[in-house]
């Protein structure tokens, strides 16, 4: 199979890419580089990989690279990570994360359909589901309102995929992924930079009382639903919760970080900020049913795992 990959030399697509590289498929990889975290860490994730691969440089928002690379590669499925990403970020710049995640990916299934790709996953995400009151929350439910633009233009990319799987019978997948963390994990997301802060005796920024809850999902558990639908013949178009289906406080979160670190967190404690969503918990009944997924890593063997990573990858003395 051949998969070109957007967004592949991030946090979940280098270890994506690096799965299906070892299981003999031909991989290319779409990447800008932004500066949204340092490039060079981005460059890192690549760099097992880099001569098994083909590499193009460019911003999903430039219609004829996006093009060009993909009716020159000719991929067989087209895997769609590249997006700005974070929720307080997006109400800063909401222009651009309209910009690129919804005009992107439109510039993505509009050059896979002139190609002829047949197979377009997209990851779309947990936000969707703003607040709503039910959860676990299921594939099904009636999403009225997001609170955050980065929310909105997720759901928007979804709908362009249903759009481009009715009209041109593109086989079209959506994954909703859970707060998803292990190794490689971006710096800015919350147990990356309170695991740096703590270990380097800095106070952590804790936003609200701690009890929010967040469904964690372990890296390793959203590759295995990721390679499940490679080989996925169901509806020609559908959506996916990928998840633990278990909740974690924000206290708790930090008290395990402690724990995996053996050091104390010194807390500042902040009003909870616009955009973000008490709880998020995913039911996960249709992807165990559909694609088989089954998670395996609870959060109390993956963070001394994150934990034992990040110590691993600081620079040696």
């Amino acid at each position: 199979m051949k998969l070109l990959v957007t967004g592949g030399a991030g946090f979940i697509g280098s270890h994506f890419v690096e799965s299906v590289l070892e299981r003999g498929h031909e991989v290319a990889v779409l990447d800008e580089f932004n500066d949204f975290y340092d490039p060079a860490i981005k460059r890192a994730n690549l760099a097992r990989v880099l001569e098994g691969i083909r590499l193009y440089e460019t911003d999903i928002r430039n219609a004829r690279e996006v093009q060009k690379a993909v009716t020159e590669f000719k991929p067989d499925t087209l895997v769609h990570f590249a997006a700005r990403a974070g929720v307080r970020p997006s109400i800063q710049e909401p222009e651009l994360y309209i910009d690129t995640n919804i005009k992107g990916t439109f510039n993505l299934l509009e050059a896979a359909r002139s190609a002829g790709v047949p197979r377009f996953i997209s990851a779309s995400s947990s936000s969707v589901y703003g607040v709503l009151k039910t959860a676990p929350f299921r594939e099904d439910m009636c999403l009225n309102q997001t609170i955050s633009p980065y929310a909105a233009t997720k759901l928007a990319a979804e709908q362009l995929c249903s759009n481009f799987s009715h009209l041109y019978g593109m086989r079209c997948v959506s994954l909703r992924f859970f707060t998803v963390y292990g190794p490689r994990q971006r710096p800015d997301l919350a147990i990356h930079s309170f695991t740096r802060a703590i270990h380097e005796g800095r106070s952590i920024r804790q936003f609200g009382d701690g009890s929010t809850r967040r469904d964690y999902t372990y890296i390793d558990d959203i590759v295995q639903g990721l390679l499940a639908c490679l080989d996925y013949e169901g509806s020609l178009c559908d959506v996916f919760n990928l998840g633990e289906s278990e909740t974690t406080t924000l206290s708790a979160l930090i008290s395990s970080i402690e724990a995996a670190l053996g050091k104390k967190a010194s807390i500042e404690r902040h009003p909870e900020q616009p955009g973000d969503v008490p709880l998020t918990y995913a039911d996960i009944s249709k992807a165990k049913k559909l694609l088989n997924y089954q998670p395996h890593t609870k959060i109390s063997e993956g963070i001394p795992r994150f934990v034992d990573w990040f110590l691993r990858s600081l620079p040696r003395a």
